[in-house]
């Protein structure tokens, strides 16, 4: 086989961009097999603009035609799940967008099958293809920083007007995207926290709600994260504040990096901090340090070299960039979050099985308020219907 024919289940905004490239002959290893959307206009369009392609109204339908050895899932948050574990069953390969769902629970189950299944599973983290974070991730694991101690991420730069919000009813709901500016805007940076700093044991957060915006679900949310082994990490971020700021910053005993505007500094010490404050003769000073500075331009979109990624771990069994199941380490660090704010509570992790029906329930609680509003009172704003294309997965450095 020299490429896989691809089905795509959601024809959005990302859909269509997938779409667009796998169309166009972008992504070696990828032909288009089969579309998908739930509405009559977009069927239509597709169809036009796509003869010879088969449209499906119905993602199960598409995944049990014969037409595609594999599928790309880009529907709402709340469907990933289900269908990641109808096609894994089914022997057909998918790749799903972030996130992974929105609760852990769901997640779990398509974990489990892609466990039973040979077919394989990878989800759309395509900020792991950037240079910077795959050279600090290169500097960890090399033991450049020696024992991670503290990461502080301030990413505010998600900047979104009341337009946006109002340009579609299901976004910024809890029955629509499942939440805000943690589940829609920030999970390439959530996943990225974890893979190059780990999961932690213990997360308290604080989600506001509405604080910026018209709107039900958080648009502004700040995690402290403690680990094992005593590091800390801070993660903050917002929709709301202009202009922003996407500062990284990550300390361990033998060194530093600090990535901001497309650049990576990486501050070596000579002595191990641990041995120097110790050992050091002296009340004041700091170890001797070396420092690095690197730049990069991607040439390629992340997205592309995900699909094509994807492509080569079917074709010719490729490590896959970003396997599937680690999209239940990210969404753990959300669902956590979300479970200390509305409780109050430190919680652990990996999340209990009480904390996970905890969440469930307390989210069903804010789904089955915001129906009883009404489609008219997201907060007290009404949807205008009008949409507009944004980029919103861009780093932005």
């Amino acid at each position: 086989m020299e490429n896989i024919r691809v089905g795509i289940i959601g024809v959005g905004n990302i859909g269509y961009a997938h779409l667009s490239c796998i169309a166009k002959g972008g992504i070696r290893g990828m032909t288009l097999g089969a579309l998908c959307d739930i509405a009559p206009a977009k069927r239509e369009r597709l169809a036009s603009e796509f003869p010879g392609i088969r449209i499906f109204e119905d993602g199960d339908e598409l995944i049990s035609s014969g037409l595609v050895d594999a599928v790309i899932v880009a529907t709402p948050h709340y469907f990933h799940p289900h269908f990641v574990k109808y096609a894994l069953e089914r022997g057909v390969h998918v790749l799903s967008e972030k996130p992974a769902g929105v609760s852990v629970s769901e997640v779990i189950k398509a974990n489990g099958a892609a466990a039973e299944s040979k077919a394989l599973y990878g989800i759309m983290f395509n900020q792991r293809t950037d240079p910077l974070f795959r050279k600090a991730k290169e500097i960890i694991d090399g033991g450049g920083i020696g024992e991670p101690k503290r990461l502080v991420w301030i990413v505010t730069n998600w900047y979104r007007t009341q337009s946006y919000y109002d340009s579609g009813s299901w976004r910024a709901t809890w029955n629509g995207e499942g939440g805000g500016v943690l589940i829609n805007q920030a999970p390439h940076n959530i996943d990225i926290w974890q893979w190059l700093f780990g999961m932690p044991a213990k997360v308290t957060a604080f989600c506001h709600e509405g604080l910026y915006h018209d709107i039900g679900v958080e648009d502004d949310a700040t995690i402290y994260a403690e680990y094992e082994n005593g590091a800390s990490a801070v993660f903050i971020t917002t929709t709301g504040e202009a202009p922003g700021t996407n500062r990284l910053e990550i300390s361990g005993d033998k060194g530093k990096l600090v990535l901001e505007k497309n650049e990576l500094r990486y501050t070596k010490l000579g002595i191990p901090e641990r041995e120097f404050c110790f050992t050091e003769k002296t009340s004041s000073g700091i170890p001797p340090t070396e420092e690095f500075v690197c730049k990069f331009d991607q040439t390629r979109d992340g997205h592309e070299l995900i699909l094509e990624n994807f492509a080569s771990a079917v074709l010719e069994n490729a490590s896959m960039i970003a396997p599937g199941t680690d999209g239940i380490n990210e969404l753990s660090i959300t669902n956590a979050a979300f479970l200390s704010s509305w409780t109050g509570k430190t919680v652990e992790l990996p999340l209990s099985a009480e904390d996970i029906a905890g969440f469930d329930r307390l989210l069903e609680e804010k789904r089955t308020e915001e129906k009883a509003r009404g489609p008219e009172n997201r907060k007290g704003g009404k949807a205008t219907g009008k949409s507009e294309y944004i980029k919103r997965w861009s780093v932005k450095w």
